[in-house]
């Protein structure tokens, strides 16, 4: 038996973590719940449940203390208590499926606790990949990935050695506008972004998805999760969104897995490592996709992807300052503020205005995150 905490309940990832465990009671127990501002789905779920503790970070807390008096369950107020609920001493593994830079900080409390993560939140590694990364290997912590490029290369490397690999290839869908010049992407709405093709998201991740900065931000974190060099890191298009990613090794010989786009599956192996469970989930079938595609993105249209890329070469506080960037360019596009191009615009004039950093700390990084917030929100009223 596990025991699981869940940074992030209410969102995407954290719902259908929630599937898996309710799918095999007899492996995992859940400890814990968070969310920021859901608090009916909160509540729905710690009925269900019945966790020992919930956070709200930014909700009606009344609200959930009256819905859940007498369901013993403890009710914690605040974003301290996510780090609260991370360290507790009965947890085994904690699931961070909070959005963007806020996993951070509760994602190294449960490191240097010695839990293991099961993360969903790719900007901790984006933002401080080489401080969490050496966090991990000092407390004997596993990261193990959830999101599904990730878990497939994950997969690729089990039973090989990590010196063997050549190149690691993360495959992206291309998102709803693939194929489509910058003409075309000029008056895009909200609504247009928010169709992904293939994948069922939370906001801002599909339009993440939908500028190719996903690709970016994951491409990032896989340099960190194993080890690698810019170099080794190759994007390609593949629409069918089947093959999850693929490494090749230094005979030229390439794994890859496969599987049809379903979060539950790497949620349940980053639970259930090393073991793997069985499951009613759909299963793939090759005639279903006779035809498997794969392309080269363009780096002129989605120039986020680019912009990413080129933040990882630097390395230092750059794909900090990039993420908080996007970030608030994202919600500023989701709020109407701005249009679907000027997301890449605002990132790269944030970018250079920022002071280059070649080896922050924990609290430089903050630093930086707010002040590229900061700058970013006055880039986008200049455009309003």
């Amino acid at each position: 038996m596990k025991n699981i905490v869940i940074l992030g309940s209410t969102g995407s990832i954290g719902r259908q973590t929630l599937e898996v465990i309710d799918l095999h009671r007899d492996k995992f127990k859940l400890i814990a719940l968070s969310a920021r501002s859901n608090v009916d789905l909160l509540i729905e779920q710690a009925k269900k449940f019945r966790p020992q503790y919930v956070v709200i970070t930014n909700g009606n807390t009344d609200k959930v203390r009256k819905e859940l008096a007498g369901e013993k369950i403890e009710i914690l107020e605040g974003y301290d208590h996510l780090s609260t609920i991370a360290s507790l001493p009965q947890v085994d593994i904690v699931v961070t499926a909070l959005v963007g830079f806020a996993g951070l900080i509760p994602t190294l409390t449960a490191i240097e606790h010695g839990k293991d993560i099961a993360l969903a939140n790719k900007e901790t590694l984006v933002v401080a990949g080489e401080i969490v990364t050496r966090k991990a290997a000092e407390n004997n912590v596993k990261i193990l990935p959830v999101d599904s490029e990730h878990s497939a290369i994950f997969q690729c490397l089990m039973g090989e050695e990590n010196s063997a690999v050549e190149k690691i290839y993360l495959t992206a869908s291309g998102g709803p506008f693939r194929g489509m010049s910058r003409n075309d992407l000029q008056h895009i709405t909200k609504e247009q972004a928010l169709k992904h093709p293939n994948w069922s998201m939370g906001n801002k991740i599909t339009i993440d998805s939908a500028t190719l900065m996903n690709k970016g931000l994951e491409a990032i974190e896989a340099r960190w999760l194993f080890g690698l060099r810019p170099e080794q890191i190759d994007i390609i298009i593949h629409p069918q969104s089947i093959i999850h990613s693929l490494v090749q090794f230094v005979d030229g010989s390439i794994k890859a897995q496969m599987g049809l786009p379903d979060m539950r599956l790497p949620i349940q192996l980053a639970l259930s490592y090393p073991e793997r469970l069985p499951n009613d989930f759909p299963r793939f079938n090759f005639m279903d996709y006779p035809q498997l595609t794969f392309e080269k993105p363009d780096t002129q249209v989605f120039r986020c992807l680019a912009i990413a890329l080129e933040a990882m070469r630097k390395g230092g506080n750059y794909p900090c300052v990039m993420n908080a960037a996007n970030e608030i360019a994202v919600y500023a596009f989701l709020s109407d503020q701005i249009g679907f191009l000027d997301i890449a615009d605002i990132v790269e004039e944030t970018l250079n205005k920022a002071e280059y950093i070649q080896s922050p700390d924990i609290d430089t990084y903050l630093e930086c995150d707010r002040k590229a917030r900061e700058t970013a929100e006055q880039i986008i009223l200049k455009k309003s």
